[in-house]
């Protein structure tokens, strides 16, 4: 099941939103409906993984209680979280990478003129990343000290299970939200202001996203693209990619409002970054804030030496990288932010500076662009096609292929999204000039929360029109 579908709007969400409002208000039995509620979401996919999605559950919530008697960073805990650890590594290793691995070692095998190794094809759970890595930083903050394990198994597997965030993230941690399994807010207010956000990113996925997919489609399945071909195809994904993830993150956040859980924000206008060191500050933060935290600082962090530095900051990002999926491609494409963010704390680039630099911006933005083709393509070779055409100059037309395929819809929704885009980056920019900014952007706001209601609506006849919508970081 995903948000953008009528099962989830008009069926699932409204029923869940009934039960959970009719359950009184004390002890945590509407923790028990949101557990009950996300189970049935998961299970809408595949009932079979949810027994494997309950099993990491129950595991890693022993394994806390475990390093919890045994006491933080004590010699017994440490063996406990290693324990942990590794099996969620290995869970994780075998359903994401089992695939990868074989297909590359039978490539080895070939060289040599050897018999394939066969393995039954390993099927991906949905959202398994995702749930891995908070299992992990669950046991990894009671070793630690920075929470203590909880004794309510209810409430850890809520946590776990919380159907918002679930398939795409955010990134949560358990110590952020242990409170509000104890306690959150309900009002009208508040419903109000999440079932805004969450129209908010429903309209940017179905309205603007879906609609420029087609366009990305087409460009990267182009045999022999134009520069022209190229360039329009990678900004094409560069926007798509944008309000695809960010509308599920407006929309985990609103869901989790209307229920009385404030979650973290997980983007910040990363396209106005001018280095890529602030690029990962304001994109996918709740990740980015994790492999900082989890695998940065357990890798060494900026302890051992500057060679030190720079090996953990790159290694941190390679993994972050297939993290992403296994595949090539995204190993370069963690290579490459890795190695830029290697370069820039030798140049001794700042995370933000006051002000906006038209020089810092410019080759900021296009060190993104490219990293995006290498993500985006299915194969290494691909995306070294598309960075030939990129950069080989063979005029400003289209092809006949792709232009043919681009409808004026499309490139009307495509130079909408990216005149968005400026003006939240300036409406959200670094400074106040005057005191008339404040103002005019606030009346903005206000005319755009009016905007969203129609938008809304249409949105949702256009999704009824289209037979599937799946968010783009399902598959990670």
């Amino acid at each position: 099941m995903v948000f953008s579908s009528n099962v989830f709007l008009f069926l699932f969400l409204p029923l869940f939103l009934a039960v959970y409002y009719l359950t009184p208000d004390r002890g945590r039995y509407r923790n028990w409906v949101v557990l009950i509620g996300s189970y049935a979401f998961y299970a809408w996919w595949r009932v079979d993984f949810l027994l494997l999605f309950a099993g990491v559950t129950v595991f890693n919530y022993l394994i806390g209680l475990r390093i919890g008697q045994a006491g933080a960073r004590s010699a017994l805990a440490r063996r406990w979280l290693m324990l942990g650890v590794g099996v969620d590594l290995a869970t994780l290793g075998y359903f994401k990478y089992a695939n990868f691995g074989v297909d590359s070692f039978n490539l080895l095998l070939a060289q040599f003129g050897l018999q394939p190794f066969v393995l039954a094809h390993v099927i991906l759970p949905i959202g398994v990343s995702f749930y891995v890595f908070e299992s992990i930083s669950y046991i990894v903050d009671v070793y630690r000290g920075d929470v203590e394990a909880t004794k309510h198994p209810v409430d850890f597997a809520t946590f776990i299970a919380l159907f918002p965030h679930l398939i795409a993230g955010p990134v949560f941690r358990y110590k952020d939200l242990a409170g509000q399994f104890e306690k959150r807010e309900h009002s009208v207010e508040l419903f109000g202001q999440g079932s805004l956000r969450f129209m908010q990113g429903f309209v940017k996925k179905v309205f603007i996203a879906d609609s420029i997919a087609p366009m990305v489609s087409q460009a990267f399945s182009l045999s022999d693209p134009t520069t022209a071909d190229a360039w329009l195809g990678a900004i094409a994904y560069t926007v798509q990619l944008y309000f695809d993830f960010s509308g599920y993150s407006d929309m985990a956040i609103g869901l989790g409002l209307m229920m009385g859980f404030r979650f973290v924000e997980n983007f910040n206008q990363p396209y106005v970054s001018q280095s890529i060191t602030e690029f990962w500050r304001r994109w996918h933060m709740s990740l980015s804030s994790w492999l900082r935290d989890y695998l940065y600082i357990a890798l060494g962090g900026n302890r051992g030496g500057v060679a030190k530095t720079y090996r953990n900051l790159f290694l941190t990002m390679l993994l972050g990288g297939l993290w992403h999926g296994a595949n090539f491609t995204f190993l370069i494409w963690g290579a490459w932010h890795g190695a830029i963010l290697c370069i820039e704390r030798v140049l001794g680039v700042k995370a933000e500076r006051p002000g906006f630099s038209l020089i810092r911006w410019a080759p900021t933005f296009l060190f993104v662009v490219l990293g995006w083709v290498m993500f985006r393509a299915e194969r290494v070779g691909v995306a070294w096609q598309f960075y030939t055409a990129m950069f080989s100059f063979d005029g400003l037309g289209l092809s006949e292929a792709f232009g043919s395929s681009i409808t004026h819809l499309q490139l009307a929704t495509l130079l909408l999204a990216v005149l968005v885009l400026i003006w939240r980056g300036a409406t959200a920019g670094r400074a106040e000039p005057t005191a008339l900014r404040p103002v005019m952007a606030q009346r903005m706001f206000s005319l755009a929360q009016w905007l969203v209601w129609p938008l809304f609506v249409l949105a949702v006849l256009k999704l009824s029109a289209q037979s599937y919508s799946p968010f783009l970081y399902f598959q990670f």
